[in-house]
C-alpha cells in the first residue's frame, strides 16, 4: 500500500495485476505514486489452485478491506477507485458491475467511485472458459462477464484498451460493446479510449489517464454537493 502522508481525504485506486489470472504479483505501478491519491495492490489466487469464481471473491474482499480501513490512513472512503490491467481490469469490472460479489462483505458496490479497467474482458474471461474446455477464441457472456451485468445505476466507467489492431483477439471490440450496450441500458458515464499505436501491454500511456479521471470524478462529486 502507498499513500500520501501530507494529506488527508485523499483518493484512493485499487490496482489488481495482469496474468491471465494464471501468473502475476501485486504490485504498485510508480506512476500512480506522488501523485496526491493512494494506491492498493492487491494479490489474488490464481487458476489452477482455484477456480472461478474464486479469484473474484478474493478481489471483492480486498476491495472491502480498503473500504473498511482506508480511513485510518487518512483517506476517504467515498473516493475508491477500482483499476488493473488485463486481467486485473476484469476483476475490477466483475467486482464493480455485478453487486454480488460486495454484497457479501456489506457494501454496495454503487459506492464505488469510479471504474478504469486497462485492456480488461468484458466477455467471460478466457481462464474461465479454459476451465470449461472453451477455446480462446469462442465468446462467452454469461454471469462471470461484465457484460452480463450493465446497469444504469453502475459507478463512473471508463475504458481504455490497447489498439484495435494490436490488441489481444478483440479486446477492443469487446470493450467497445460494453461502451455501447452501458448507453443502451441507460448508464450517463462510459466512456472509452482506445492507445493508437499500443499493443495489450499499455499501462505506461494510460496511468495519466486513470489519474486525470479521478480528479474528474471526484471534483464531479464535489460539484454535485455545492
Amino acid at each position: 500500500m502507498y499513500y500520501p502522508t501530507d494529506s488527508i481525504e485523499f483518493a484512493t485506486v485499487v490496482w489488481f495485476h495482469g496474468g491471465g489470472i494464471t501468473g502475476g504479483n501485486k504490485e504498485i505501478p510508480k506512476r500512480l505514486t506522488e501523485q496526491g491519491i493512494a494506491v492498493v495492490g492487491v494479490n489474488y489466487r490464481l487458476y489452477p489452485k482455484v477456480k472461478a469464481p474464486v479469484y473474484i471473491e478474493d478481489a471483492a474482499a480486498a476491495i472491502a478491506w480498503v473500504f473498511k480501513n482506508i480511513d485510518k490512513y487518512g483517506g476517504d472512503p467515498n473516493k475508491i477507485f477500482l483499476s488493473g490491467h488485463s486481467a486485473g481490469g476484469y476483476l475490477a469490472s466483475m467486482v464493480g458491475m455485478d453487486k454480488n460479489y460486495l454484497a457479501a462483505h456489506d457494501i454496495d458496490a454503487n459506492s464505488i467511485a469510479g471504474l478504469i479497467p486497462f485492456s480488461g474482458h468484458t466477455i467471460t474471461h478466457f481462464t474461465v472458459r479454459q476451465e470449461r474446455g472453451i477455446e480462446g477464441t469462442q465468446p462467452v457472456i454469461d454471469s462471470l462477464a461484465p457484460l452480463y451485468h450493465v446497469r444504469a445505476d453502475a459507478p463512473p466507467l471508463l475504458l481504455i484498451t490497447g489498439d484495435r489492431e494490436l490488441e489481444l483477439l478483440g479486446r477492443y471490440e469487446e470493450n467497445a460493446y460494453m461502451m455501447r450496450m452501458m448507453k443502451v441500458a441507460g448508464h450517463k458515464d462510459t466512456r472509452i479510449y482506445e492507445m493508437d499505436g499500443y499493443g495489450h501491454g499499455m499501462t505506461e500511456p494510460a496511468f495519466p489517464l486513470l489519474i486525470e479521471e479521478m480528479r474528474r470524478v471526484v471534483k464531479m462529486t464535489i460539484e454535485d454537493t455545492h
